[in-house]
């Protein structure tokens, strides 16, 4: 870590540039999850493989990217993060590099679903949890907002692109690039990325000089830290409340919007890339409202910002259908609403399982969270695509998927209400 040494100094503190590189690898991350949407169309018509059929593959995805949060999460107590994230970042590029020489569905559910999806799942949100609890001890929303908005800048990054490559050049020229993306990021990762602020004798941001240095767990087995949190983590109310409404969360956003929009605006007449451009537009608007969401989290209520974040993307969910016929300002009001809106949650989540849970156990608790959420995202993928294919429209799952973000709304406002952190603690 020569290289991070020599950064070090003044008044910036080394925190950030750990958060930037984070920042990248999420990027890629989220940029590669993003590839299947872009791909759905062009896939069907050289193979005549049906919607349903390719959301398989992509809910097997979705749920091995949340399924892999925890043992994640304990891996990188166990070996680190830096060894950790290599290790996936490398595999990701490798699936995806593999898949352009895919020409039946058992490939694309290989590759994209079970290798692509379990190397995603290392390089997501319980990266961000971990890095963020090791690196700060003020600002950690907006820390945390920061990181989850490197989804929608994925989309924002890769989406048009991508769907204008795969109009021109076809779906293998589409896997090749976000194949070269993830190669980038490696050496960044490998140079500029500490394991822990007192490898470069530093504090973690804002914490005060006097205080006692954190103590550094002891090396653990991963599947037993993983399963051992989860025991202490099940036996609390809040741990459902939470794993329950990201449930929610992932069905009404990478499940369902993330992975059909593109379909859906197809179904309306419109281009892949006039599809992939209003993702885009909304990983715009995402990029504020994630980052606006962390420095919220560092302030305000986190049940009440979720009440607020489930309540209006569930009435935009249920806009949707009719956006499409509303001329000029239809979909450009459903962009801005859902957009600012998409993944707000995440922030004041990750605040709530650590105010309960502790710093220490946190990630892991976060990442058995996010494996709901990506649970509910593959129901949703599948679920929609199946709808599309029966009943030859989006408009049902649309009304399911908000309806749901309602019901989560107020799900989330008995979360942390003290009675569960003494049981916790006891465990």
């Amino acid at each position: 870590m020569n290289w991070a040494a020599k950064i070090v100094g003044g008044r910036f503190h080394y925190g950030w540039l750990a958060v930037a590189v984070v920042f990248l690898v999420l990027l890629a991350a989220a940029g590669t999850r993003a590839t299947p949407s872009v791909m759905m169309v062009p896939l069907e018509h050289q193979f005549g493989w049906s919607r349903a059929t390719i959301s398989l593959a992509i809910s097997v995805n979705i749920a091995l990217y949340g399924l892999m949060g925890p043992f994640a999460a304990a891996a990188m107590q166990r070996f680190g993060v830096r060894p950790t994230i290599l290790t996936a970042v490398g595999t990701m590029g490798a699936g995806v590099a593999l898949s352009a020489m895919m020409t039946h569905p058992w490939q694309m559910i290989l590759v994209w679903g079970v290798m692509v999806g379990g190397a995603t799942g290392v390089a997501a949100l319980t990266l961000s949890a971990t890095v963020v609890n090791r690196w700060f001890s003020t600002h950690r929303g907006l820390a945390m907002g920061i990181l989850t908005a490197s989804s929608a800048t994925g989309q924002l990054v890769f989406l048009p692109l991508l769907a204008a490559i795969a109009e021109k050049h076809g779906w293998q020229a589409v896997v090749l690039v976000v194949a070269a993306a993830a190669a980038v990021v490696l050496p960044l990762v490998a140079f500029l990325l500490p394991e822990r602020p007192a490898d470069l004798k530093l504090r973690p941001f804002g914490e005060a000089h006097d205080a006692p240095p954190a103590p550094v767990a002891a090396a653990q087995n991963p599947l037993k830290v993983a399963f051992g949190t989860l025991a202490m983590a099940s036996r609390t109310r809040d741990f459902w409340l939470l794993f329950f409404s990201f449930f929610i969360c992932g069905a009404s956003t990478n499940g369902y919007v993330g992975t059909h929009l593109i379909a859906m605006c197809g179904d309306y007449g419109m281009t892949e890339v006039q599809g992939a451009s209003l993702l885009a537009t909304m990983g715009i608007f995402d990029l504020f409202g994630t980052t606006l969401s962390g420095w919220l989290s560092d302030r305000f209520n986190s049940r009440v910002l979720l009440f607020w974040y489930y309540g209006l993307r569930g009435l935009s969910l249920i806009y949707l259908p009719h956006a499409f016929g509303i001329d000029f300002f239809g979909l450009p009001i459903f962009a801005v609403f859902y957009g600012l809106d998409w993944i707000a949650t995440v922030p004041p989540t990750v605040r709530l399982a650590t105010d309960v849970y502790g710093k220490e156990a946190a990630p892991v608790v976060f990442g058995w969270v996010v494996a709901g959420h990506q649970l509910g995202a593959a129901f949703a993928a599948l679920g929609a695509g199946m709808l599309r294919a029966s009943l030859g429209t989006y408009t049902v799952a649309s009304m399911i998927s908000g309806g749901l973000c309602l019901i989560a709304s107020v799900i989330v406002l008995r979360i942390n209400r003290g009675e569960q952190r003494a049981v916790a603690a006891a465990v």
